[in-house]
């Protein structure tokens, strides 16, 4: 919950709209009370869609992000036609949101198959990137290509499950990506799972299971640093929401 609003995408991630009530009305974005828009973090973009009252009038999203004060904002660029307290429906870019969905389980794939500490990150509509600091041998594309499609072939469920912020403060091995810190949600931690393949802490959005991600490819191994080395992973062929 940031600043008041329900974030109903942590445990529902195909929810794809919901009503919800005018907060308020801020000059960097409209707060509601719910939302299953997806605001930016974790190297995940935030959503984007539209606002819809019963009436007809409406507003297109074009980003979703957490202001400095914590509250959860929907940002537009046009005039507001809502008053704070009116009820509207959120209404999610569907496609673009599933197919970051994609990208992002892959990625978390692509984490157990290079299987290093991961320094940073990027989710895309539809390639995605993570850097790792690799001390010795860098695998090959193919080899990291041939471990995630057989993991995707595999059609792995994808759960999630809460913890106690205590429980990952005594296994810090969770946290996967050195750059980025999990939320804390009324002091719980999201936990997501890779049935058989990965475990982590994470507060993104998944698909629910591993054939969703439909074929991929490491597209590019680059060079940053003197351990560091970045995986560009792709979508290989355009899957259809569900």
């Amino acid at each position: 919950m940031a600043d008041g609003t329900i974030e109903l995408f942590r445990d529902e991630a195909f929810r794809q709209a919901t009503r919800a009530r005018v907060v308020a009305v801020r000059p960097d974005g409209i707060v509601l009370d719910q939302t299953v828009f997806y605001p930016m973090a974790g190297g995940q973009p935030g959503d984007r869609g539209t606002l819809r009252a019963t009436d007809g009038r409406g507003i297109a999203i074009d980003d979703t992000r957490y202001a400095e004060d914590g509250a959860l904002l929907h940002m537009t660029q046009g005039a507001v036609p809502f008053a704070v307290g009116e009820a509207v429906e959120a209404v999610l870019d569907w496609p673009r949101r599933y197919r970051l969905m994609r990208v992002h389980s892959c990625l978390h794939l692509l984490c157990r198959a290079v299987d290093e500490a991961v320094t940073g990150g990027q989710i895309g509509e539809d390639r995605g990137r993570l850097d790792f600091a690799i001390p010795g041998d860098v695998p090959t594309k193919e080899a990291v290509t041939a471990k995630l499609n057989a993991w995707i072939a595999a059609d792995l469920p994808i759960r999630h499950r809460w913890v106690d912020a205590a429980e990952l403060d005594r296994q810090p091995e969770l946290v996967r990506t050195m750059s980025v810190r999990p939320p804390r949600t009324g002091g719980r931690v999201r936990l997501v799972e890779i049935e058989g393949v990965d475990l982590q802490a994470c507060g993104g959005t998944h698909v629910a299971r591993t054939a969703e991600i439909g074929p991929v490819a490491v597209v590019k191994i680059e060079n940053k640093g003197k351990q560091n080395r970045r995986f560009t992973v792709a979508l290989r062929e355009d899957q259809p929401p569900s």
